[in-house]
């Protein structure tokens, strides 16, 4: 492990022409101090954990002290936002670092989100709050146990800084870790420019940085929209089968190398219901959870057009297709995971949504009753004894329970062993969003930290039983209203 001092830091971001960013200078908190270090991220980059308490880190973090290396800078993007392209967005909070290189030869962005104004803060302050820097460390380090491919969190840090949104909310800094920050925006701003050399360039530094096998290829252009369409499809297939919905599926949201970026108004589901819609911003669902899909294929299509300069036609037209691919046969392959099923069998599609529109129907908890379906017993007449608590209507549950032990008996499925494959697929624990706000209130009134650190080693084994830990696997309680967050947050 190293020290800070030790640190393998570079920015090869910089040495692409200057159009791309701007260099920047971090504005630090006022009398900062750490909320929480993260040490699974920190292994991420060698850094030795014990470093968090030097007050030299806190100088590193809250934007004081740079490394040996490192150059900080705001990159420049676009981006489509709610259907709609804006020019010029870019890093408006965030400041990118550098980059670290670990002994294993893995290159992890380093960025500040939250470290003051930018050339491209527009009409913003530069800052995060408190409030949404805890939801997102905690949803990064949750999605990264549930398997899901996501942006990581190193620490929070706060400070004597009042930052305004709907009120005035303590400041805060995020260092967010990422094997690159780079966006469907990315591209899409040098598209529209009609700056089609620095496109090039951009994808080159992609490919040499992020697919290097396909660096040199004559086609490596339309590998790399192949590439990205298939990553993004399995992406979004996952988010599906978790229950769980981004919120602001701008352009500008939508990662290069196919991982969970930028938390903002975020949401687990509890009860079932496709037009889930987690961000009270999104008046008209555009990215409700049954949306989000169709929001992917439309993203893909954004960034095949932005790429046409440097591939055939036929690859722009083919790209949302291979999208669609990669999802539908990820998500099928994800859902007869989750029920334990371990061939594929005509009409397994039905019989998943036919479950899915019994929890709706019921308002069933998504996270439980998959949970819970694991204990269905074959030679159980009533083998959903368990499960049926969750359900009104016990006659639609029975007839479902009768087509599912059949669908279990045609591939000879053992119930103990089916048992432990849905246990490791199955959650028993996602940051349900009474759990993130429990944590951001005993942060803000005692700016007392310790239930996010709970929550953190929590969702970060989620699968597994945690002894003393079962409120924490109960749906949203009926005394308690649903919370809804806005881009805010």
């Amino acid at each position: 492990m190293s020290t800070l001092e030790q640190l393998r830091f570079d920015n090869t971001y910089t040495r692409l022409p200057s159009v791309f960013y701007q260099r920047v200078r971090p504005t630090p908190l006022p009398n900062p101090h750490l909320v929480s270090f993260n040490a699974a991220a920190a292994a991420l980059i060698d850094l030795d954990p014990q470093e968090s308490q030097r007050p030299e880190f806190l100088a590193f973090v809250n934007g004081d002290m740079l490394l040996p290396g490192s150059d900080p800078i705001a990159t420049l993007y676009a981006g489509h936002q709610f259907g709609h392209y804006v020019p010029q967005l870019g890093d408006g909070r965030a400041i990118l670092l550098g980059e670290i290189r670990n002994s294993r030869d893995e290159k992890w962005d380093v960025q500040l989100k939250g470290a003051g104004l930018t050339p491209f803060s527009r009409d913003g302050d530069g800052r995060a709050v408190l409030r949404s820097t805890i939801r997102e460390y905690l949803c990064g380090e949750a999605m990264h146990g549930l398997g899901i491919p996501t942006t990581r969190s190193l620490c929070i840090i706060s400070g004597n800084e009042m930052v305004w949104r709907e009120q005035p909310e303590p400041g805060a800094i995020l260092v967010r870790l990422a094997p690159t920050h780079i966006r469907f925006g990315t591209f899409e701003v040098f598209y529209y420019r009609r700056q089609f050399e620095e496109l090039r360039i951009l994808a080159d530094y992609v490919i040499d940085h992020h697919y290097p096998h396909l660096s040199g290829r004559d086609d490596r252009y339309t590998g790399l929209l192949h590439e990205v369409a298939v990553r993004t499809g399995q992406l979004i297939a996952q988010w599906q089968a978790v229950g769980w919905a981004h919120g602001v599926m701008n352009t500008d949201n939508m990662s290069i190398v196919g991982i969970t970026l930028d938390y903002g108004p975020f949401g687990f589901m509890e009860y079932f219901d496709p037009g889930f819609i987690c961000n009270h911003s999104d008046r008209y669902g555009r990215y409700a959870f049954q949306n989000q899909p169709d929001i992917g294929y439309w993203n893909i299509r954004a960034i095949a057009q932005a790429l046409s300069p440097l591939v055939a036609p036929s690859d722009v037209q083919a790209a949302p297709d291979v999208y669609e691919h990669a999802l539908l046969d990820r998500y099928a392959e994800l859902m007869r995971a989750k029920l334990g099923l371990l061939e594929s069998h005509v009409g397994d599609d039905k019989l998943v949504t036919d479950l899915l529109n019994l929890m709706h129907a019921n308002r069933v908890d998504y996270t439980t009753c998959f949970r819970m379906l694991a204990e269905f017993r074959q030679d159980d007449p009533d083998g959903l004894a368990g499960i049926r608590t969750l359900f009104k209507d016990s006659d639609g549950l029975t007839w479902w329970a009768e087509r599912y032990r059949a669908r279990l008996a045609a591939e000879k499925s053992i119930d103990e062993e089916r048992r432990r494959r849905m246990n490791a697929v199955n959650p028993k624990y996602i940051l349900r969003n009474y759990l993130a706000q429990h944590a951001i209130e005993q942060a803000l009134r005692h700016r007392d930290y310790t239930e996010i650190e709970r929550l953190r080693v929590l969702l970060a084994d989620p699968y597994s039983d945690h002894p003393g830990m079962e409120d924490y696997a109960r749906p949203l309680p009926p005394e308690c209203p649903p919370i809804i967050v806005s881009c805010s947050s």
